[in-house]
Formats: structure tokens, sequence, C-alpha cells
């Protein structure tokens, strides 16, 4: 018998060691294909399977122990070994890295050999082994996150869990109103829109300034739900998708549970661009990525609703959970990307490897290296943190005066062409059009100096 026994660090929640399981495999029962897969996920998970065909050993990153994070962030031998892992971008300085995130190696080549076994098997795998192998994905999403295995269901990306939420809840009456930011992604904007018709609720949009800090973004929420006393759902943004704001969301969140408002979060951009697991922002539902910032295969996502929160959100039409304990029947994927699911833990492997703490401090030194030269161009208008505290590694800018669509197109179109440098606009906020700066951990000290060239170059 191949026996596969993989350890893993305690949750928050002190989980019964019945939680943590052996799977045991026979091997006339084990297709080839299966044992190459699992084989890799061996090698990378450290776990004890043998290595077959062209599955090997994945050499991981390996960060110093006696450096600190932000010492780390400046240490470009350690960066450029990091970089080795990932293919790159050829014939442009590619600055947009906040639309998905690139396969570390190790991760591509397992999803690439699932892909192969996943083809090769067909329905015989995916309906006798893939539902226990989903389970060792959903486990290791909830232990990095630091929440119990039965609050978390994959979807296939934060805009399916966050948009069930929003269609899903079960707390509006008509006369009451929704919360939503100008920051907050576009469409989830829409939906809770949508509910005005749809639920005959009230609509409120708060207006954030482009640039903003900590304390002023508390004041702004405090203040509008003390104005609008019949908010009963809001959408809060983690980490603004448009320019990289970090919204002190526990402390909002703690005064919207004063109030009795439900929060949906999104943390579509913030898993992985930030250091963080889901207790510290103390909300009850949540939608992540994991093809962002964690670097799994494009078509991964996850739900978080928190234990005891489920009764405010209904099943997914046709699903059933009448005790509503099940935050699987919140949604229906239907047949989703086999391989793409077998790949996370892979990708959660690479991404602990060089550690969240270190990715987070190399992304805020990357843009921090073109931030600082943009404070003191007066053509150049930054938008986001105020202070570094409401920072992330994303920002955004545009020339001074000139917002409108047009205006910012043609700044995209110039960095792009004269300059080399491709990044993506971003449209929604209340003060107009901007491009979005989105560096990535194998991106390098001299392309920022690239952008800041551009960028003086744009007077």
């Amino acid at each position: 018998m191949f026996k596969i026994s993989i350890s893993f660090s305690p949750l928050r929640h002190n989980l019964q060691d019945s939680q943590l399981r052996d799977t045991t495999l026979a091997p006339e029962k084990t297709s080839i294909g299966r044992r190459r897969f699992l084989g890799a996920f061996a090698a990378t998970a450290a776990v004890g399977l043998p290595l077959s065909g062209s599955a090997a050993v994945s050499r991981l990153p390996t960060p110093p122990t006696d450096t600190s994070p932000s010492a780390l962030a400046q240490d470009e031998s350690f960066w450029s070994e990091v970089a080795t892992f990932y293919d790159r971008t050829t014939g442009v300085v590619n600055l947009e890295h906040g639309y998905w995130g690139k396969m570390a190696h190790p991760v591509q080549d397992a999803y690439i050999d699932a892909t192969r076994m996943v083809n090769a098997q067909n329905s015989f795998y995916a309906r006798k082994q893939f539902e226990t192998d989903e389970k060792e994905s959903v486990r290791r999403v909830a232990r990095a996150l630091g929440v119990y295995d039965d609050e978390i269901v994959l979807t296939r990306n934060a805009t399916e869990a966050i948009h069930n939420l929003i269609r899903q809840y079960r707390g509006l009456e008509a006369g009451d109103a929704v919360l939503s930011a100008d920051i907050d992604y576009p469409h989830f904007k829409t939906a809770m829109q949508w509910l005005e018709g749809a639920r005959g609720a009230r609509s409120v949009e708060l207006i954030i300034p482009p640039r903003a800090g900590q304390s002023q973004i508390l004041a702004l929420y405090r203040d509008t739900f003390d104005n609008n006393p019949d908010i009963k759902l809001m959408l809060l943004m983690h980490v603004s998708n448009q320019h990289g704001l970090v919204l002190p969301v526990a402390r909002i969140a703690k005064e919207a549970r004063k109030r009795g408002i439900d929060v949906i979060c999104d943390t579509a951009q913030s898993w992985g661009l930030l250091d963080y697991q889901v207790p510290s922002l103390q909300v009850d539902w949540a939608g992540f990525n994991l093809h962002k910032w964690i670097g799994s295969p494009v078509g991964v996502g996850a739900l978080y609703m928190r234990r005891g929160s489920l009764e405010k959100v209904a099943p997914y039409p046709g699903e059933s959970d009448p005790e509503d304990t099940l935050v699987s029947t919140r949604v229906h994927v239907g047949t989703s990307n086999f391989a793409a699911v077998l790949a996370v833990p892979h990708a959660l492997n690479f991404h602990e490897a060089i550690g969240a703490a270190n990715k987070e401090a190399r992304l805020r030194y990357l843009r921090q290296l073109w931030t600082t030269e943009a404070e003191s161009m007066s053509h150049i208008e930054l938008l986001g943190g105020r202070d570094e505290e409401s920072w992330s590694g994303m920002g955004s800018f545009r020339l001074a005066g000139r917002r409108s669509a047009e205006d910012v197109t043609a700044l995209q179109q110039r960095l792009e062409h004269e300059f080399g440098v491709f990044t993506v606009i971003r449209k929604g906020l209340a003060s107009g059009y901007c491009v979005r700066i989105t560096p990535q951990v194998f991106t390098t000290p001299d392309n920022m100096a690239q952008l800041v060239d551009a960028l003086k170059r744009l007077a």
C-alpha cells in the first residue's frame, strides 16, 4: 500500500486529531497517471510517496531565517533567485499583475501533470477520487486562512463567491439600505445596486478621497452609518482593485456590528498581497481569489462563511440546507477545472516557502520605489494611501487634471508604446479614471526605475 501522511500545523480552532487523515491507495487500483501526479504532490507537500515518470522533487525558495521581512525586501540576490521560478513576459516591462498571478514553475508543472492525469483518467478519477482530493485543497486553504475546513468552499473566483452572497442575502426588507463605496470592484457595486430593483433596498454609495488614511477612512464609514441608520448590508473592500488602498476592515466591521449591519468583505486582491488571516478581519463572510497573489492556476477562488452565520444567506437555488450549516450549498460550481483545484496545495507550498510577510514587504518596497519619486512630481497625481498602513504593493496615478477615460487611455498607450511599460486602466472611482501599477515578486528595481523615468518624461 502507498501511504500518504501529511503533517500540518494546528489551526487557531484546535481542530480534533480525527480531522487529520491518512489516505491509502491500493497499487493495483492506482493508475500510472495518478501515481505520477501524487508523486509530484508528495514532493512539494513533504510526503512519502515514490516518484515516477517525469515527476521530480521541486526545489522551493529558501529565505534566510535571520533576516527581517523589511531587510529581505531589499535583498536582490534572494529575489533574483525567486525570479528564476517564473517565465517572464517578453518585449515589455509588465506592471499589470493584478489581473491574475503567474504560476511559479513548480505550480505550473503540478498543474500540467494533473491535467494529463485527469484527462487520462476522466470520469473514473472525477467520480471516485476527486472529492477526496478537493477536500485536501480545501483543508490547505482553511489552514492558510486560519479557519475551520467547513467554513470554506472552493469557487471559480471571488466574483462568484461575492455575487452569491449579495444575491442570496436573506436579511433585506423593502426600505432597508445597502452600502458600497466608489473604490469597490465595479461589478460588485452594480450587484449591490441591483438589490434596489430586486429587493426594494435603497442603495447608498460612500465616496473615498483619492488619497486617504486609516483614521479618515474609519471616520467616513462611521459617519455614513450614523447618517443612514437603515443600512442592513454593506460591501467592504479589503484592498481596492483600483489603487491598492488598504481599508481598516476590522475597525469598520466592529462599528458595523454595533449597528446590526452585515458585512460582505471583498478580499479578492488582498490574500497574498498582504500577510493576514481571516480572524483578524472580524468579518463573517469573504470572497477570495487564489489565482491572483497566491499563484494558483486561473479558475480557483474561495468563499468563507463563519460558523453560525449561514442562516442570513440562502442556499443557491435548488440546493438544500435546512439546518444552515453547509457553506458548500451557497454556491453551485458545476463541473470545475479539476487540475486547477489539485494544484492549489502546490501554490500554497510556494507562497508559504517565500513567506507571506516577506512577499508583502517586497511588494511594498517595489511600490515605494516609484510612489516616493512620484510624490515630488507636480504633473503626477498619485492615488491610494495617505499613510503607509493604507498602502499595499499596488498603486495608481494619472496626469494632474487629466482624469477622463480618453485622457487615461492616452496615458496608458504612451506608457506602453513610448516607454515599454505595460499597465492597465481602472474605472469606477468618483474622482475619475487612473492607471494602476502592480509589480510582482519577480519584478526588479530596474523595472521600477524604467517606470520612474517614464513618469519624469511625461511632464
